[in-house]
């Protein structure tokens, strides 16, 4: 399992579109985020104290999420190249058992992602605190990594599942741009959830990588949120927090954190399952 894992990892690590296309979503955004995106979200904060310092912990968070599912995406990538190439049949027919192959390409695409992810909480904060910001307290750094890993289990899981069934690179390639396209509007990202209609919000909270963005932005955001409405009634920062997708509800019920984490924790393991089962079933 840890010969295959390391070969994927080889793989990926040096080819340098690989890395490039799987953070093209992150890219994007922050692309977006500084052409327009921010100014046109933080001119509907006014009267919000340091409006800029809370939506750059906010944006930033959302492309953690985003981060976790497209990197994993481009680490599947291998599996996709290798049964697209016939290599896939070639490991079958060695010694290597079939729970050691899928394992390998499980646990590469597992590291890949938050070594990635990891990459971007650095590089993310690191534009926070150069825009004035303030770095994660120690405590809060050691819950988001814990999100991180987390998402990127939840991610992974959802991804091989979807993966599993491609035979082309072609196949693959679509559905790397469907996921990238969409990616950004499932965590509310490129539009804030308290602006969307009913039901497309519905969709959105029932997606599990939104759930994952709103688990890291509460602790992204925390000490923000407290510097920017001290004073203001919690009635008034709750509507913030579930227009912004901070936190969400149904009907009159709240999604507590440890909710959303064994949301991320159910999914993980019911895609893993299920994909495991259809790759049992294709390489017999």
């Amino acid at each position: 399992m840890t010969s295959i894992a390391i070969r994927n990892l080889k793989i990926f690590f040096r080819d340098k579109s690989a890395i490039f296309f799987s953070l093209l979503s992150a890219l994007i955004i922050i692309g977006l985020y500084a052409l327009f995106l921010g100014d046109a979200i933080t001119k509907d904060m006014k009267g919000i104290d340091n409006a800029e310092i809370l939506i750059n912990n906010w944006i930033m968070a959302g492309i953690l999420a985003v981060t976790s599912i497209t990197t994993t995406m481009g680490a599947f990538g291998t599996m996709v190249n290798d049964r697209s190439r016939k290599i896939l049949k070639d490991f079958i027919s060695s010694p290597i058992k079939r729970y050691e192959l899928v394992g390998g390409y499980i646990l590469s695409s597992f590291i890949i992602g938050v070594i990635m992810t990891f990459i971007t909480l650095i590089i993310a904060e690191a534009y926070i605190y150069i825009n004035d910001g303030e770095l994660l307290s120690l405590v809060n750094t050691l819950k988001v990594i814990g999100l991180i890993i987390i998402s990127v289990l939840s991610s992974s899981a959802m991804v091989f599942f979807m993966v599993s069934f491609f035979q082309s690179q072609n196949a693959f390639a679509t559905a790397s741009t469907v996921v990238g396209t969409l990616i950004g509007f499932l965590t509310g990202i490129y539009i804030p959830i308290g602006t969307l209609p009913e039901a497309v919000q519905f969709v959105v909270k029932v997606f599990p990588v939104s759930h994952s963005g709103a688990l890291i932005r509460q602790v992204m955001m925390e000490d923000a949120l407290v510097t920017s409405f001290a004073g203001a009634p919690s009635s008034y920062i709750d509507k913030f927090n579930l227009d912004m997708g901070v936190i969400y509800k149904f009907g009159d019920t709240t999604v507590s954190f440890t909710t959303s984490i064994i949301i991320l924790i159910v999914t993980a393991v019911v895609f893993y399952i299920l994909a495991i089962l259809n790759m049992s079933r294709k390489i017999k």
